[in-house]
């Protein structure tokens, strides 16, 4: 059900764009809730960071990754290692991930599935 919202080659249309977002967005919701949990019990960070939605600074951190990581697996997928316009992408999803929000940082990411190949 879930399997076409992982494929990071596909092109999708608007709606299609919406539901990556929503569902990567849960996704990194649950990978850093459960790296703060993990990280906390070894001693590693300190357990009182807050929610994932007040913004911290360890779920900034595991959100620009994710980011990272995620814009690079969808130019490497789609063979976009020379247009500049996705490097540029990812770059701003990176950097508005990092500055602003990791929410807004999966928007240029989420949009960069409606690109059409040449």
């Amino acid at each position: 059900m879930f399997g076409k919202y992982f494929d990071v080659g596909e092109k999708r249309d608007f709606v299609g764009a919406f539901m990556f977002f929503i569902v990567h967005l849960i996704l990194l919701v649950g990978i850093s809730s459960v790296a703060l949990h993990f990280f906390a019990m070894t001693g590693i960070v300190d357990g009182t960071i807050g929610s994932f939605f007040e913004g911290g600074q360890f779920h900034t951190i595991v959100g620009s990754l994710f980011v990272m990581w995620l814009g690079g697996m969808m130019v490497s997928k789609r063979n976009k290692s020379n247009d500049i316009m996705s490097i540029i992408m990812v770059i701003a999803g990176i950097y508005l991930a990092w500055t602003f929000s990791v929410i807004l940082g999966l928007v240029p990411i989420a949009l960069m599935t409606t690109i059409h190949d040449k």
